[in-house]
C-alpha cells in the first residue's frame, strides 16, 4: 500500500497494533486493517449461534467492519498479528488488495458450495496453500493453526466427517499430517477429484 508522504494534506499517521493468538481485532468504521504479518479469520453466526466463516487473511490482505455488510462481524487472530490501521482517507489507495479479496472470497463461496464434501475440503486446502503455503521438502505446508472444527465449520460439514477425511487422504498419500500442520504431498493430482 502506498503512504501519502508527511507533505500531503490528507496524511494521518498510520499506526501499528500488535495482537496476540485468538485475541479479537477491534472493528471500527472509519478504520480498515492490513494485516503486515499473521493470519486472521472473519467470520458471523446465525441466531441459533452457529458459526459461519467468511474468510480466512494473511500478509498484505484488508479486514474491517467498512468492506462488510454482514452483522454481527468478527475478525478473530489465528496466530499472533501485527498490522496496520488504515484511516479513511487512504483507502483509496488499498482498492487493488480488496478487489483482489473479493476475488479470493468469491472462490470460497465456489469451494463451499460444491456437492461432495471431500472435494469442498481438498479445494479448501488448495485455497489455503495459494495463501499461506510454503515449500517444504515434502511438499506444500500449510503452516497455519486450523483445527478439525475451523475447517468443517468453514465448509459447511463436520469435524467427525473432516477428521476422517483427512486420515483418508494421509492414507491415501495426498497429505502428510504433522500436529495441526498439513502438508499437501500431491496438490496438482487432487483436481481430478
Amino acid at each position: 500500500m502506498a503512504i501519502p508522504n508527511a507533505g500531503s494534506a490528507f496524511f494521518l499517521p498510520v499506526q501499528k497494533c500488535r495482537f496476540r493468538r485468538r485475541k479479537l481485532i477491534p472493528l471500527q468504521t472509519d478504520i480498515l486493517w492490513r494485516i503486515e504479518c499473521g493470519a486472521v479469520r472473519t467470520s458471523t453466526w446465525t441466531e441459533e449461534g452457529t458459526s459461519i466463516v467468511l474468510g480466512y487473511w494473511g500478509s498484505g490482505e484488508i479486514v474491517g467492519k467498512a468492506i462488510s455488510r454482514i452483522q454481527p462481524l468478527q475478525i478473530e487472530c489465528l496466530t499472533d498479528v501485527e498490522c496496520s490501521s488504515v484511516p479513511s482517507n487512504l483507502w483509496q489507495g488499498i482498492l487493488n488488495d480488496v478487489v483482489e479479496q473479493m476475488q479470493q472470497t468469491d472462490e470460497l463461496i465456489c469451494i463451499i458450495r460444491r456437492e461432495s464434501v471431500v472435494l469442498r475440503l481438498w479445494e479448501f486446502l488448495l485455497w489455503l496453500d495459494k495463501k499461506f503455503g510454503c515449500d517444504v521438502e515434502q511438499g506444500r505446508l500449510l503452516d497455519l493453526p486450523i483445527t478439525h472444527q475451523d475447517i468443517a465449520d468453514t465448509i459447511g460439514s463436520t469435524r467427525v466427517t473432516v477428521t476422517r477425511m483427512l486420515q483418508q487422504l494421509a492414507l491415501e498419500g495426498k497429505i502428510l499430517r504433522q500436529g495441526w500442520s498439513i502438508i499437501i504431498t500431491e496438490p496438482h493430482c487432487m483436481r481430478a477429484l
